[in-house]
């Protein structure tokens, strides 16, 4: 039996902003590219699954087979630490907890060889988050409805021989762009790092990745921003050689060949899955 190819061996790997459960999750991209390494921690920094757009009428066979793999990383000796955003607040009443490999938190501090990181999703600082929660409910609603336009004009653009336009990105650039500006979330994350002696922030949320320097009053702080699952297809990656680096899934090589065939049905144990997920979630199917 061939074996498959070989796994990049990766001290920390951080997603976040995957968004289950929703049109514009590409799960597939995801478990590929979890699949090609082997972390020793992986942080799920917040909106892994949607749980503001959690529908029981849509949970492709992809999104069921990126839980199972989660779960197998557990299983496997790989910790995992799941911090929560705002698209998967509910999971907030459980921080603290800790099953095994898994453990549930808003934040998490990595005392790494290159410095102390402090991580958490970044909601906190987004102003329409602190004062108009509501709108930025009804944004994110809007903006699945975009990603499904998108695809629909890509589409036609494809028949009639004309390139793909990313019009959800280029929407959610500017909407974020705004919030980030007007929050100064950088500033304000690098800021705070600084004032608590950390060398570096990682931050989800606002769906652009990054991986820059900001100066502070107290000095300098690596900014990292893991981007998302949406449009970017990004991670932060930790090894002790080379410290953090920013992943994009469109510049990996190996990821450009043609994937292994998947399974498109899910079996019982996935049914079974799923039904738990619901009951968590306090949803029916």
């Amino acid at each position: 039996m061939s074996k498959g190819p070989k796994r990049r061996r990766v001290e920390v790997v951080v997603i976040s902003d995957v968004h289950l459960g929703t049109y514009g999750c590409h799960a597939a991209e995801l478990l590929r590219y979890l699949r090609s390494v082997r972390p020793k921690v992986l942080v799920l920094n917040g909106d892994i699954v949607d749980i503001w757009q959690f529908s029981k009428n849509y949970w492709p066979p992809a999104h069921m087979r990126l839980v199972r793999h989660l779960v197998g990383l557990m299983a496997k000796g790989t910790r995992v630490h799941y911090l929560t955003g705002n698209h998967d607040e509910l999971l907030r009443r459980f921080a603290g907890t800790r099953l095994g490999a898994l453990s549930v938190a808003n934040k998490l501090v990595l005392e790494l060889p290159h410095g102390k990181t402090w991580l958490f999703h970044g909601d906190v600082f987004d102003v329409t988050m602190r004062h108009a929660r509501w709108l930025a409910r009804l944004g994110a609603h809007g903006y699945d409805a975009l990603i499904l336009l998108n695809r629909l004009v890509n589409f036609l653009l494809a028949k009639a021989g004309r390139p793909r336009v990313a019009l959800s990105k280029a929407v959610k650039d500017r909407v974020k762009g705004a919030v980030s500006l007007i929050g100064d979330f950088e500033q304000t994350a690098a800021t705070i790092a600084a004032d608590a002696g950390y060398r570096y922030v990682a931050c989800g949320h606002i769906h652009q990745p990054a991986l820059k320097s900001i100066n502070t009053p107290r000095g300098e702080v690596g900014y990292l921003n893991s981007g998302d699952w949406v449009e970017n297809l990004t991670a932060l990656e930790y090894t002790a050689n080379q410290g953090w680096q920013l992943y994009h899934y469109a510049l990996d090589p190996a990821m450009q060949l043609p994937p292994p065939p998947e399974p498109d049905a899910p079996d019982d144990s996935d049914d079974a899955l799923l039904a738990g997920l619901l009951a968590e979630f306090n949803l029916s199917r």
